[in-house]
Formats: C-alpha cells, structure tokens, sequence
C-alpha cells in the first residue's frame, strides 16, 4: 500500500500535539516502517488559538469533533479529549459507525461502554485499539493481545497510577505524611482535576478492567472492581512494612478463580526486594502471568507526552500496516460475562491496632482472630508512652471474608483504641 494513512486528532493537549509531533519529525522513519506514509488531515480541539507549541496550519479544523470523525479525508479517528461521555463517546460512535478505524487514549470511556464500543467497531468493519489507554508507554496491550497469545493468563496485576506511586515512594523517602506529599504531587502537576481518580484508585481500575478483559476474554466490567485508595495509609503503616521488608504500593490484581474474576485496587504490602517492591516515583509496572512464560515484568513511564503519544502511534502503526485485532483480543462476541469474585484467594493480611494498655488486651484480640479461623503469624508492640499501645499483627493466608467478619468483632471489643487498618500482602 503507498496510499498515506490519514489521521484526524481530536484533542490538543498534552498527548494530542505530543502525536502531532510525532508525526512531524518523524514522517520519513513512520513511512519506512509502515510501508506508506502517515499524515494528519483535520484535527479539533476545545480553543483554536491556543498556543500549543506545535505548527497546526497545514490542517483543516473542525470545532465539533463528530464532523471531525466522519470526515471524507480522515481514515483513523484518534480520540485524546478524554471523558467516559459526553463528545468523547459520541465522536467515537460517529467514526465507527462511519466506517473509520479508531485510536483512543480514553480509559474511562472503555472502561464503561467498551463492550459496546468494541462490538460496534467489529460489526462495522472498523480497528478501535487503546495501548495508550493502560500504563502510558508500556505495551501491555500488545503483549496480552499479541506477545501472549498463546498463555493462558493466569493473574495480571501492577502498578498503574504513577501519581500514587510518588506519594507512596516520597512519604518513605522523606519522612512526611500523606497530606503534605498530596500537595507536592499537586503543585507538581501530577493530580487529576479530580484528586479523587489518581488517590482513590479509580484511574487505576479503569486500566485494571481493560486488562482484565483481554486477559481473561470477559466483558470488561468496571462495576465490579473493588476500589480502595491511599488516603488511608499513614507514614506509620510505610514504616512498620519496611520494617518487616515490604513496601506499600497502590496494586491492581485481576486473575479468574473457581468462585469467578477478581478484580481488586487497593494499597497492598509486597516484598521490598520484589520488582514492584522496588519501583520508585511516577514509573508505572505490570506484571503478567502465563502458564507457558510463567511471569513477565512490563516497566516504563506511565504518563507524559512521549511515552503516551509513542502508544497511540503504535497502534496507529498496527493499522496502516494492514494489522488488524479485536478490540479485546478476540472477537467481542465472544466475551464472556464473568461472575464477579471478592478477593476470594487467600492471602496473609498486615492489621495495624491500637489497644488499650491493659491486661489481657492482646489475649482479647488474638481470641477474635482464632474464632474467625485466622491465625497469627507475627506480632510487634512498639514503644508507647500513652495509655494505649500500637500492635502489628501479620497473619497467615486467610480470606478477605474471614478477615472482616474478624474485624467487625474486634470494634465491639473494650480494649480497642481506634478502628483497625488491614492490608493485603500480595505475593510477588
């Protein structure tokens, strides 16, 4: 084919002129590799005159990105604004009901509708592919998709929001609490406009879904993603883990039980000396498991104007080499609706208490624990000069349902001083 695949960028932030770029300086090696050329015709943003630091005059604008996306010139529709509604959707209808190819970075709006989207593209003919959209220059999604394809996938799980992992790393590094690395991070630029979706780990389960998906051929169903953020975790709990030779760090885990797919986003210990362990700053990990290559290690940058904008053109690549997959990695449908499971597997578990410092206190809680059928594997008291005393306990392997059942009783215990903290400590 010597025909130049043509392109239609809707969004002009960060990773739209970022692809913009790309597409400049690098046009003859994008030629060469993809065998015809790869040009920009029309792109749409929200503010035409704004300065982007990018030459723009060589394509038509568009102020509404749906005429945008079903435009004669345009072959691949790339969707940057963003939003799991609103133009984002809307566009991407419109080009695929258009006959157009798509290329997102919208992890939310394929975290809600991609089974939809993704059965839409297939019955029309159309590519719709989203690398960008999980771990920014990490090729996740082609590893599963491609790399992979002849594993079954047995656990995915990593560290999927750089935003976190810098709190998470600084708070150890320096010595200072949640709240004072929170607005580093945002004076740093690294927040969301909603804080809420990088600490509360919803960022996070969106990529999480994505690959639970394709990982598991099932229908990706954020809904069920159990969500805990960071806000919780005190200098306190990253102090006591290191202590003990673990790291905490904001992990995604799916892998398909007998009970069905769990799918969990949540603050987990795991071995300093482990790779995620060692993961520091805004760097993003995934890691796979497969029954014939055992366990691949993805690490790189998880957000940016290059690392994101290198994803985007590799599926823009894909295409106009003639490459062309399923949304999800095989035909949408074939995806199947799995039967969400709660943190069924069972794991040791890191509980943080203050008692009481009075006789018998520690007796009362480890009764609880042994009537819910968890035993103890190690415990610290450390030093207090107060009326009450910080405990850790680690447990042997136990379910999260044990677990809470336990926990609810030790509230109603006399000799507990504030409500217990648990998380889970992930093997590596």
């Amino acid at each position: 084919m010597t025909d130049p695949l043509r392109l239609g960028i809707a969004g002009l932030g960060t990773v739209g002129t970022g692809v913009v770029k790309i597409v400049r300086q690098k046009a003859e090696l994008l030629a060469a590799r993809a065998g015809r050329p790869v040009v920009i015709t029309a792109v749409s943003a929200r503010t035409r005159d704004k300065d982007r630091g990018v030459n723009l005059s060589d394509y038509a604008w568009e102020d509404d990105p749906v005429a945008l996306a079903t435009r004669d010139d345009v072959d691949v529709f790339v969707e940057l604004m963003g939003g799991s509604d609103g133009p984002a959707k809307a566009a991407t209808e419109a080009a695929i009901a258009a006959g157009k190819d798509v290329v997102t970075a919208n992890k939310a709006m394929l975290a809600h509708h991609g089974q939809a989207l993704a059965t839409a593209a297939e019955s029309a003919g159309s590519v719709l592919r989203f690398e960008a959209a999980v771990a920014g220059g990490i090729p996740v999604i082609k590893a599963l998709t491609e790399g992979l394809a002849g594993n079954d996938i047995t656990r995915v799980m990593g560290v999927m929001n750089g935003t976190c992992n810098y709190i998470l790393t600084r708070m150890q590094a320096t010595g200072q609490g949640y709240n004072a690395l929170f607005e580093e991070a945002d004076k740093l630029g690294y927040l969301e406009a909603d804080p809420n979706l990088d600490v509360g780990g919803i960022d996070a389960g969106h990529k999480l879904a994505l690959l639970s998906s394709i990982a598991f051929g099932t229908q990706v169903n954020f809904d069920a993603v159990e969500l805990e953020g960071i806000q919780s975790v005190t200098l306190e709990d990253i102090n006591h883990a290191a202590d003990m030779g673990y790291r905490i760090k904001l992990l995604g885990v799916a892998q398909l039980t007998g009970r069905g797919l769990e799918q969990r986003m949540s603050p987990c210990l795991v071995p300093a000396s482990s790779p995620l362990g060692q993961l520091e700053g805004g760097t993003n990990m995934v890691v796979l498991e497969g029954d014939m290559v055992e366990q691949i290690v993805l690490r790189g940058p998880g957000a940016g104007e290059g690392p994101t904008a290198s994803a985007v053109m590799a599926d823009v690549m894909d295409i106009a080499r003639g490459i062309r997959l399923s949304t999800f990695g095989q035909p949408a449908t074939r995806l199947q609706q799995a039967k969400p499971a709660r943190a069924a597997t069972p794991a040791p578990y890191y509980l943080r208490m203050s008692l009481e410092d009075k006789p018998g206190a520690l007796a009362k809680v480890a009764t609880v624990l042994g009537e819910a059928g968890i035993s103890i594997n190690r415990m610290r008291q450390y030093r207090h000069d107060d009326t009450t005393a910080p405990v850790l306990i680690v447990t042997h392997k136990t379910t999260r349902t044990a677990l809470d059942g336990a926990l609810d009783a030790m509230t109603k215990l006399d000799v507990i001083a504030s409500a217990p903290v648990a998380l889970r400590i992930e093997t590596v």
